[in-house]
């Protein structure tokens, strides 16, 4: 398979679409700050174990994300491809924004664990207000995303590879769940992308190399098509 482009692409990003959202559940699941005190340099003393599995789970799948949304672009050659492009490029770029936020997560345990909550949480806001975790981590995240995301799957929905409801369930899922405090409720709403994306990834999983290569412009799917065998003489 590596050494076929049609299949490890294929196979790439139709696993990481089941894969990438799937750990982000999990991670909220397993996140104790889900199901206790919301202010995580005291959740995350509760169990640090948990508390760092979460943190790679989200690590893993925000990065994973970013690879997946690659393949979602390839869906777009044919049709919405200028909004393609630029959802897809702003959906990478975030959730490499986001996978680097995660490093404050240790931060937030160490300061629980020799401060009260109060004064540690006092530091770490002084921290991530910094102009350079705003603009270069905050913001890309915010905006890039959680509505990269939505709008690249909606370019998909608009070549006719998924239905309306795929878009639909990642816009309910991250956006409008946005604004909604952290906690058990987070995990009815990230479920929903699991549907969208792992569906689509199953899709893409079968749809075999003939149709994922048709995708390509004409020269690069002729260079993949079987060379016939010449009739013997």
């Amino acid at each position: 398979m590596l050494n076929n482009q049609v299949t490890f692409r294929r196979v790439a990003a139709g696993t990481l679409l089941v894969v990438a959202p799937l750990f982000q559940a999990v991670a909220v699941v397993v996140d104790p700050g889900t199901w206790g005190d919301d202010r995580e340099a005291v959740s995350y003393g509760v169990n640090p174990a948990l508390a760092q599995t979460e943190s790679a789970l989200f690590h893993w799948s925000w990065l994973l994300m970013a690879v997946a949304a690659v393949g979602l672009v390839h869906l777009t050659r044919r049709k919405a491809t200028r909004l393609g492009h630029v959802a897809g490029a702003a959906t990478v770029v975030g959730y490499i924004s986001a996978s680097g936020l995660l490093m404050i997560d240790p931060v937030e345990w160490w300061l629980g664990q020799h401060n009260p909550p109060e004064q540690a949480q006092k530091i770490l806001d002084e921290m991530l207000n910094l102009p350079g975790v705003i603009f270069g981590f905050q913001m890309p995240w915010m905006f890039c995303a959680i509505l990269g995301l939505p709008l690249l799957t909606a370019a998909v929905w608009r070549t006719g590879f998924v239905g309306w409801w795929v878009p639909l369930l990642v816009f309910v899922g991250y956006v409008v769940s946005f604004p909604i405090p952290y906690g058990p409720v987070t995990v009815l709403f990230w479920i929903l992308p699991v549907i969208a994306l792992g569906w689509t990834g199953i899709k893409v999983l079968r749809m075999g190399d003939e149709a994922w290569a048709a995708y390509y412009p004409s020269r690069e799917r002729a260079a993949v098509s079987p060379v016939p065998e010449s009739s013997p003489r």
